[in-house]
């Protein structure tokens, strides 16, 4: 069996872990937008700000990739990640400008655990990333995440009972419904870059 070079460098890690504290600032901002005191313009501006921020990440990321001859692992399954953390970003910002645009002043209470969930799973995503340098100690955090992942399901099917149990006007249903969605398919993306970084774990032990 031959043996593996592994590169020194810990940028590709620092990167992930930058990457995956911006889920972190983001899932917060997601959790002060459904505040019933809070100033929607203000939290959508500081979001956009912050998923600039991570975009920036992912392009140095991909800059990193594309200039260093030797990977810390496979160059397809470092896009993916990264990819797969920016889609996170993207669909909580998604959420915080739904309720803007909409202008959403009350949302049902159900939203706030799936917000919750989010929270965390970016917490959870956060404290992974640096173990990729090691491959030590993930198989909790991506158990814990699908876990986290089906819990959320089971809310969404409350979420959607309640919308269309007649409490609501129809309007107001079309509205939630984007971002009851929204919600649904950023915890799904937190399940995407949990089994992502399962498979980097298989192949690199």
């Amino acid at each position: 069996m031959g043996l593996r070079f592994r590169p020194v460098d810990t940028s590709f890690y620092d990167l992930f872990t930058r990457a995956a504290q911006h889920l972190v600032t983001g899932a917060a901002l997601l959790a002060e937008m459904l505040s019933e005191t809070a100033d929607h313009e203000d939290v959508a501006r500081r979001m956009r700000e912050a998923e600039h921020s991570a975009d920036e990440t992912t392009h140095e990321l991909i800059r990193k990739v594309n200039s260093t001859f030797v990977t810390p692992f496979d160059r397809e399954d470092i896009y993916a990640l990264g990819s797969g953390l920016d889609d996170v970003m993207d669909m909580m910002d998604e959420v915080v400008d739904l309720i803007l645009l909409y202008e959403v002043k009350e949302l049902p209470a159900e939203l706030s655990t799936q917000v919750e969930v989010l929270q965390r799973c970016a917490e959870l995503t956060a404290a992974a990333m640096p173990n990729l340098q090691s491959m030590q100690s993930l198989e909790e955090y991506w158990i814990e995440v699908n876990r986290l992942e089906n819990a959320g399901d089971k809310n969404h099917r409350r979420t959607l009972a309640k919308l269309f149990s007649g409490e609501y006007k129809t309007i107001e249903v079309l509205k939630l419904k984007d971002i009851v969605e929204s919600l649904e398919e950023a915890i799904d993306a937190f399940e995407k870059v949990a089994n992502i970084v399962e498979q980097i774990a298989v192949k690199e032990s």
